[in-house]
């Protein structure tokens, strides 16, 4: 039998599949707006490097990573030692749980934060120390509070994870108040900084992660190719953090837990710098126009520097995402969040933010 972390667990449940739609209403024309995903499609780059790949496919991956770990140490300013690949940076939350928590200890959560982090920490056995998040009425509302966070930690706490930009909310931290956060954690408790949608943010306001890395011996910044690269399907991301953690994580590693279609996509990617550019002008400017929007129809948007935004539609939201899927738009309900009146929509094309809103006026006619 399971143990009790293992039986308390709730699978995690992702965007709805356009084919599911599909077969259960019949539409033939759906937008996915529901999982965050790059609306000018795959970095160029990586098309073309997976187009033109001939490498074979008969043969192990390498398992170290040498040629991607090495553009990411040069990309990072740091050494290859620090670097742990995962398959999807989801992985490497994983590998964190496993190597750092266990029975007798617990993970400190915010309140509205990636499900990702309970479910590795109870599947380990630890205990989740979830804390809730701050007021609505805040000046950043529902992001995490630092200081709650600080206070839950004890003796037993083995990670801390965090993410800013956030999942589902699209709340960020400010450097000042992350750095001094760092400062008063323990040098016993590794912090996990969940860099997904990093990219998105104001490039002024990116955190100082060389400097961090240096300073902080128990951080980890977790950074993926799935959202602006475009790369969700290849399953690629990777950890920095200090060579001690990083050999501890790479010691429970899965010899070949990163394919090599992926690697090779992934250092093609990494040098599209036009494509990343593009992406992010083209999210800054449809965020802000869908913020607008939404606000003017009255409903209540969270700050975002992520590539969704996650508004209240003042009634319970699944009776909204279901009238949605009606109308052939699929976007996320927050309940299993505890955000039962909000809805998280990623922020498309101008064509699909259009089609969007439309949809969302039939529902609210």
């Amino acid at each position: 039998m399971p143990h009790a972390g293992i039986e308390r667990l709730k699978t995690y449940v992702p965007g709805k599949p356009i084919e599911d739609l599909k077969r259960e209403l019949g539409l033939s024309s759906i937008i996915k707006l529901a999982s965050n995903e790059n609306p000018l499609g795959t970095s160029p780059a990586a098309q073309a490097a997976l187009a033109n790949f001939d490498g074979a496919l008969y043969r192990y991956p390498d398992g170290a990573g040498y040629e991607i770990k090495s553009a990411l140490a040069a990309r990072h300013g740091v050494t290859t030692d620090q670097l742990t690949l995962g398959n999807g940076s989801d992985d490497v939350l994983e590998l964190t749980a496993r190597v750092f928590l266990g029975p007798g200890r617990n993970a400190v959560v915010s309140q509205h934060a990636f499900a990702v982090y309970p479910i590795v920490s109870q599947a380990v056995g630890a205990e989740v120390r979830e804390v809730p998040a701050l007021d609505p009425a805040a000046d950043m509302p529902y992001g995490h509070d630092l200081e709650a966070m600080l206070a839950a930690i004890g003796p037993d706490t083995g990670v801390v994870f965090m993410a800013s930009p956030n999942n589902p909310t699209g709340t960020w931290i400010d450097n000042d108040t992350l750095a001094d956060f760092l400062d008063r954690v323990p040098a016993t408790t590794v912090v996990v900084l969940d860099q997904a949608y990093i990219e998105y943010q104001s490039g002024a306001s990116h955190p100082p992660v060389l400097d961090w890395l240096a300073r902080y011996d128990n951080l980890i910044v977790t950074r993926t190719f799935s959202k602006i690269y475009g790369m969700a399907a290849l399953r690629f991301g990777y950890g920095l953090s200090s060579p001690r953690i990083a050999d501890f994580l790479n010691r429970v590693r899965a010899p070949f837990n990163v394919n090599t279609v992926a690697m090779h996509c992934a250092r093609a990617a990494l040098d599209d710098s036009e494509f990343i550019s593009r992406s992010v002008a083209s999210n800054t400017a449809e965020r802000a126009s869908l913020a607008r929007e939404l606000a003017a129809r009255g409903f209540a948007c969270l700050p975002s520097e992520a590539n969704f935004i996650t508004f209240d539609t003042g009634r319970d939201a699944a009776e909204v995402f279901d009238a949605l899927l009606r109308q052939g738009m699929i976007v996320r309900p927050l309940a299993s969040y505890d955000l039962p009146q909000h809805l998280r929509v990623t922020v498309g094309g101008a064509e699909e933010n259009q089609a969007f809103l439309a949809a969302l006026d039939t529902v609210f006619a």
